[in-house]
């Protein structure tokens, strides 16, 4: 597991073993790395010490075994993205997962079950196939048709460890079950904090897909195009839309666009293929639409949702920040240690579980 860990860690610093060897303080040669990777030996606790700071992580990463390995790990990642960028994914992922499962180890809250079981489907052949999924869940969760207003809170609710983190520029996001002695630990799915609300909300829908649908058996589509018409379908069902706006429809307008794009909480983008995508619009006007008016909305959000209003006021995790504020408050861990899993100053967790000093009230 050490070794793991440690070449985890190289790769995302991006030092290749005799680089690494150049920074360590005491010495150690780039073959005894190597060994240290492939787990034929162990360094001296100094050499290990050593190790932590050349590669900026902590010795509790390098030596903790609460999670074996990322299984089905799957990327949201630009077609640029590199190895190095990779690892820094997965290495950020797993420090925020061990934090998630200490917490839930000090309060005693067993690993949720497999919420997925009947929805789930190991291949589909037809776009119409994913949405019926996307319906299916939807009903198995009682959301009707209504917009989702939060989807962290829902995967929250129905077991999946949302994580919010600072992910590499090309990278928006990944799924993946953690995996301890030959069983799943957690659930997880992971959007970088650098998006827009709209896009997250994709991104967790998109990766949402991912533990739904395993694969598919049309070669004309791929199962990254699947796991998008999921989403699309998940975020703005089609029978919900058709009432909107009607079955078919030579235009629709920009007006249209940006209202339907904040009722669903999706990009103008998002919601001109779905309007496509339930035959509102031909392709041809789709195709139109993104070569003339939209076509900088990839790059540029139109009306772009406001910061703390609407749904950017709700979508951002918050079951593991109460977690630990549960365990502070019951005096289960040290505001020190809630500090540490927090990444908050310890300051500012006295702060919090005290309130402002006394005179801080006073009036003068």
């Amino acid at each position: 597991m050490f070794g793991q860990r440690l070449r985890l860690a190289r790769k995302r610093a991006g030092f290749s073993l005799r680089a690494l060897a150049e920074r360590m303080d005491p010495k150690v040669t780039a073959q005894a790395i190597s060994k240290y990777e492939a787990g034929r030996m162990m360094p001296s606790s100094a050499v290990l010490a050593g190790l932590g700071e050349a590669l900026d992580v902590s010795l509790d990463f390098l030596m903790s075994d609460r999670i074996d390995v990322l299984d089905g790990l799957v990327f949201r990642k630009d077609s640029g993205t590199s190895a190095r960028d990779r690892a820094r994914a997965e290495a950020v992922l797993i420090d925020n997962l061990e934090r998630y499962l200490t917490i839930e180890e000090v309060l005693g809250i067993p690993p949720a079950g497999d919420r997925f079981g009947d929805c789930r489907c190991d291949c589909i052949a037809t776009e119409a196939e994913i949405d019926e999924r996307a319906d299916r869940l939807r009903e198995a969760w009682d959301l009707g048709m209504d917009p989702v207003p939060s989807l962290c809170a829902l995967l929250e609710e129905k077991g999946i460890k949302v994580v919010e983190a600072d992910l590499p520029e090309r990278i928006s996001g990944l799924a993946c079950r953690a995996m301890r002695q030959g069983r799943v630990v957690a659930d997880a799915v992971v959007v970088s904090t650098r998006t827009t609300v709209e896009r997250k909300r994709f991104t967790l829908a998109h990766e949402l897909a991912h533990k739904i649908i395993r694969s598919t058996g049309n070669p004309g589509i791929t199962l990254e195009r699947a796991m998008d018409r999921f989403a699309g379908a998940f975020l703005v069902p089609g029978r919900d839309l058709l009432e909107k706006v009607g079955a078919r429809r030579r235009r629709v307008t920009y007006y249209e666009i940006a209202r339907l794009k904040h009722a669903y909480g999706v990009s103008a983008a998002a919601m001109l293929v779905r309007l496509g995508q339930v035959g509102v619009l031909s392709a041809s006007a789709v195709r139109r639409a993104f070569a003339t008016f939209a076509r900088g909305w990839l790059t540029t959000e139109p009306e772009p949702m406001c910061d703390e209003q609407g749904f950017a006021a709700f979508e951002r995790p918050q079951r593991f920040r109460r977690l630990v504020w549960r365990a502070v408050g019951e005096e289960l861990i040290s505001p020190v240690r809630g500090a540490a899993l927090l990444g908050e100053s310890l300051e500012v967790v006295e702060w919090q579980v005290s309130g402002p000093p006394v005179t801080h009230l006073i009036k003068e």
